[in-house]
């Protein structure tokens, strides 16, 4: 049996099926369970999902107070007025201030940007940079992708006598600032779409300031739509579709500058902005000042966008190398502590800005929330954030010891916060509390939702393009996960350092690679002929102008209990799991330290189930083998013994042979084997085992004497059978044993082991 790292659950479907037997409609069986997955179970339903169109997106105009905005904004332009966009340090932040400002030019207004810094001036609009605005002669504030909850500022600024736009997607407060006008989805009862990225926001009010649909800025409302992980579904699928074709065939400088720099060919997908064009964008903001990123992105010279693109990709490597150090010395402090089941980690000199990432990664590692802390000594507080796993509600949590926070929030999976140092050991405690009240030990493994079985035979090109009809693939839209549930035809690791896992399926003619990056350890634990379940993704890989479809594994397990079969391995290397395993062997020895160790003649009635049982000697009958296995119920079994010895190989002396050397020693009365063993050896071509085996029976049954060496026959012995001697029959049934569990092939020991675990007759084999 092998494990899997995370709990597998089955996506449901959502609402009946629909009419999908119009010859209109052209799907596989596949991509119509996904479609219904998503809810989707018409054919015009269909339709609109699988070729999105710019014709489906909502007005603009439905967004309450836009018009006046936008008026607000032409007339600030008619009278020259400076105009300031406010922004935000993230690729959404980022690109909404790109999306603006260009609208803004286009229009002749007089306008410029400002992002705060993370580290000295933090989240949001704030008091001094307004103050500054005002003194350089800004009369009208756009922000961007942020300002919802900005009540002070809008006082601030309504005291300063400027205008301010809120434009954000965030959200809403109890209390919303006053100010000029708020422009958000969900501060609009007659929009229909309340999950647009900050970006999306902005794009509706330069749609709405230009007075057409602008099609050059998409490929910045992509940017920002995909990195900023909001729901990938009606309007946002749209412009999200639309922006990566824009992004494929984009003449921006900085775009092109970008793309070279993260080494895109070809059509951009989600995974490119999501794994490479928005992470170089986030990384300026994390490190320095995001003002770079929008410099890059408003660029009209491709010289100038390369150098800034290379100098964002330099910052985003300094950034991974940040993140790599404070990881590790993360994985220190929680491998030198008490695990607490939710990890925090604190210490002075960390980077803010990479915090978040961090906590993302020990939450992978230890399937537990984790919150990464810099300490602030000078304000003795520590400042970070905190990311969750599905089955606990951080935010939830956090808000239940509000009165501990100086600063929280976030949502359900991450927060950031600000708290008194002193305060730690409480929200240490507090935190474990909640968790434990809530949540079982299943609760904290990491899940994976799986929307189809599929087999061997029915993965190949066309079915991966058919599902690539569903992208882009983000949040509300995930990318489908598919089981595989079959025997492998080989298992192999691969890389140069092993540390990756290959697996060949092969059925009805077809065969399909699997690939498991970073699970080379694995390979160790999947043994012969085992039915191995895997779930993933399915690629496409292109090597050397050929093209094959490809799974693309996510994790694995094996339901059905394993045979490990070692043996004859005299330097063998077990991989051994310390977790819940017994080792039995004739006598205690140290094969490891952290195993529990018994011999075969130990009581079993005290032994508890065990997950693995790891055999290093044969025993001395098969009923103490299937009393400890039948007692510790074990689902992983390895055979780890080897014979010096063999008496199976070694031919059992016959029944004539006995009666010829008795014979002898009778006719010699006195036979001295110092003297005539060679010579019996020679005459009858017996080994010296042989013929010491046949006189030590003898001896036993007492027909002969033995002393130094030398036979003497008994005169009036008792009439025994050879069959009486113990030493006869332990060289039998030694025979038998080996036969049994050492020269077996793998299948016949299998079926042996099978058939004396009673507690394995409800599991398949």
């Amino acid at each position: 049996m092998l494990q899997s790292k995370a709990i597998w659950k089955y996506t449901a479907l959502h609402g009946a099926a629909g009419d999908w037997e119009d010859d209109s409609f052209a799907g596989t069986p596949v991509v119509k369970q996904l479609l219904q997955q998503r809810g989707i179970t018409s054919i015009e339903e269909a339709r609109k999902f699988l070729s999105p169109d710019t014709k489906n997106l909502h007005n603009p105009i439905k967004i309450d107070l836009i018009e006046i905005a936008a008026a607000r904004v032409h007339k600030a332009i008619d009278n020259d007025e400076k105009i300031l966009v406010y922004g935000d340090y993230d690729a959404d932040g980022v690109s909404s201030t790109t999306v603006l400002i260009k609208a803004l030019e286009e229009l002749g207004a007089n306008c410029d940007f400002y992002i705060p810094n993370r580290f000295t001036e933090g989240y949001g609009p704030n008091e001094a940079a307004f103050k500054a605005a005002a003194e350089n002669g800004f009369t009208l504030i756009i922000t961007v992708d942020t300002g919802i909850a900005s009540v002070n500022e809008a006082q601030v600024a309504r005291e300063l006598g400027i205008d301010l736009i809120i434009t954000d997607h965030h959200e809403p407060q109890e209390e919303l600032p006053d100010c000029y006008a708020i422009i958000h989805p969900k501060c609009s009862e007659s929009y229909p779409f309340h999950e647009l990225a900050g970006v999306g926001v902005a794009f509706k009010f330069a749609q709405t300031l230009l007075g057409y649909f602008p099609k050059h800025l998409l490929e910045f409302v992509a940017i920002g739509t995909i990195a900023d992980l909001v729901p990938l579904v009606d309007e946002n699928r749209v412009l999200a579709f639309y922006g990566l074709h824009a992004l494929t065939i984009s003449q921006n400088p900085g775009i092109k500058a970008l793309k070279r720099v993260c080494k895109i060919e070809g059509n951009v997908t989600e995974e490119d902005v999501g794994f490479l064009i928005g992470p170089r964008i986030n990384a300026v903001g994390r490190l320095e000042n995001a003002d770079l990123a929008v410099q890059l992105l408003l660029a009209e010279d491709d010289e100038v966008a390369q150098e800034m693109a290379e100098e964002i990709d330099g910052i985003n490597n300094e950034r991974k190398k940040i993140v790599n150090d404070i990881f590790q010395e993360a994985q220190q402090i929680v491998e030198s502590t008490l695990m607490h089941d939710v990890i925090i980690v604190a210490k002075e000199g960390w980077n803010e800005g990479v915090l978040g990432i961090v906590a993302s990664k020990l939450v992978r590692k230890y399937d537990r929330p984790a919150i990464v802390l810099t300490v602030k000594p000078e304000s003795d507080a520590v400042k970070g954030s905190a990311r969750s796993i599905p089955a606990f509600d951080f935010f939830k949590n956090g808000m239940r010891i509000r009165e501990l926070f100086t600063h929280f929030g976030g949502h359900s999976q991450a927060a950031g916060m600000t708290f008194p140092i002193e305060n730690l050991p409480l929200v240490q405690e507090k935190l474990d509390a909640f968790i434990n009240e809530e949540l079982t030990e299943s609760d904290f493994k990491q899940e994976i939702e799986i929307s189809a079985k599929l087999k061997t035979e029915e993965i190949n090109e066309e079915l991966v393009q058919e599902i690539n009809k569903l992208a882009p693939f983000g949040m509300k839209n995930p990318k489908p996960i598919f089981e595989l549930k079959e025997v492998p035809a080989d298992a192999r690791k691969i890389g140069s350092a092993k540390n990756h896992l290959k697996l060949l399926f092969k059925r009805d003619g077809q065969s399909l690679d699997s690939i498991g990056f970073g699970m080379g350890e694995l390979y160790e634990y999947i043994s012969p002929n085992a039915v191995l379940s895997i779930a993933g993704e399915l690629g496409i890989n292109e090597w050397n102008g050929n093209r094959k479809a490809q799974f693309l594994i996510q994790d694995m397990k094996i339901d059905e209990w394993q045979l490990f079969d070692y043996r004859g391995k005299k330097n063998r290397t077990v991989p051994f799991d310390t977790d819940n395993a017994l080792v039995i062997a004739k006598s205690i020895q140290r094969i490891h330290s952290d195993i529990e160790q018994i011999t075969f003649d130990a009581p079993t009635q005290a032994l508890e189930e065990k997950q693995t049982l790891y055999i290093y000697d044969l025993p001395a009958n098969l009923e103490q083998l299937k009393a400890i296995i039948r007692q510790t119920k074990p689902v992983n079994i390895y055979a780890c013994y080897y014979i010096e010895e063999s008496a199976y190989l070694s031919a059992f002396p016959t029944r004539e042979e006995f009666v010829w050397f008795y014979a002898l020693v009778r006719k010699r009365k006195v036979l001295d084997l110092k003297n005539e063993l060679q010579t019996i050896m020679n005459h009858k071509g017996w080994s010296k085992e042989r013929i010491i085996f046949i006189s030590n029976v003898f001896f036993e049954l007492g027909f002969v004497k033995i002393e130094n060496g030398v036979i003497e026959v008994e005169t009036s012995p008792m009439k025994k059978d050879l069959s009486d001697s113990k030493l006869y029959q332990e060289r039998l049934n030694r025979a038998d044993i080996e036969k049994q569990l050492y020269y077996s092939n793998y299948e016949e020991l299998k079926r042996w082991i099978q058939s004396c675990m009673d507690y394995l007759a409800e599991m398949k084999v």
